[in-house]
């Protein structure tokens, strides 16, 4: 299935979408309530309402090559995690504003996961069973900010910072799927979620070892290599397999 989150007739609402219809839901994971609704109609919103949002950094090899973090050919051990605040959610379509403070606006994208079930103390196998679904992010990163402050809030929690959508697919295989990012057109990264150093359920299980993670809560996965330079102008599609299109316009 896919589940929206749309602004119609001025609410915010769940809707499942089949084809060009959107169901109306009584809440996320509740019974449609009878009412439909034209895609076309309606506006799309950042598919979750978290609490948080929890990061994997460092999570493809390519990728700590490119940015200089592999020290003596050897992996992470355990996943290393930052936040983004919540304020960061950017709705698909969004247009998102260079912020004028930084000179290095990168983009990462990414898988994300939304959570169904909150999550304290579980295990591996029992991870995919908390996730409600999954939809495509955009971890936008001011470098130059991450690299000088103390600590990544700057960097990675400025307003907008956290494109997500189109949607959410309950039915997707996270082991599998393809994740590539276009600007202006151009594939800039592409790699298949197999290439991951640790898996989503892995990551499920190791945030959830210390970090209750409630249901709504959004979870980046990590982004591929590629990763470069945005300017205003650029558009933004972030496409993972079997979900869709995230874009984002850069102003």
């Amino acid at each position: 299935m896919k589940i929206a989150r749309i602004h119609f007739a001025n609410q915010n609402h769940w809707a499942e979408l089949e084809g060009e219809t959107l169901h109306l839901l009584e809440g996320l994971q509740l019974p449609r309530t009878g009412q439909t609704v034209a895609l076309e109609q309606a506006t799309l919103l950042a598919p979750a309402e978290p609490s948080k949002i929890v990061c994997v950094g460092r999570n493809y090899l390519d990728h700590i090559k490119e940015m200089g973090n592999l020290i003596d050919d050897t992996l992470p051990k355990e996943p290393g995690l930052f936040l983004k605040a919540p304020n960061t959610l950017a709705n698909p379509g969004s247009s998102v504003a260079h912020p004028t403070w930084t000179t290095e606006l990168h983009f990462e994208g990414e898988l994300a996961l939304v959570m169904g079930k909150r999550a304290k103390n579980i295990d591996e196998k029992q991870a995919l069973e908390h996730i409600f679904g999954y939809t495509c992010a955009l971890d936008l990163t001011a470098r130059d900010k991450q690299k000088a402050d103390l600590q990544w809030t700057r960097g990675k929690s400025a307003d907008d910072f956290c494109p997500l959508g189109p949607w959410l697919e309950t039915n997707l295989d996270p082991l599998t799927a393809q994740v590539q990012t276009k600007v202006n057109g151009t594939v800039r990264q592409a790699a298949s979620t197999t290439l991951m150093i640790f898996n989503v359920p892995q990551i499920v299980a190791y945030i959830s070892s210390f970090m209750t993670l409630e249901p709504g809560d959004v979870v980046l996965t990590g982004t591929p290599a590629g990763v470069g330079k945005l300017e205003r102008g650029d558009l933004v599609q972030v496409t993972v397999s079997g979900i869709g299109t995230l874009e984002t316009h850069i102003v």
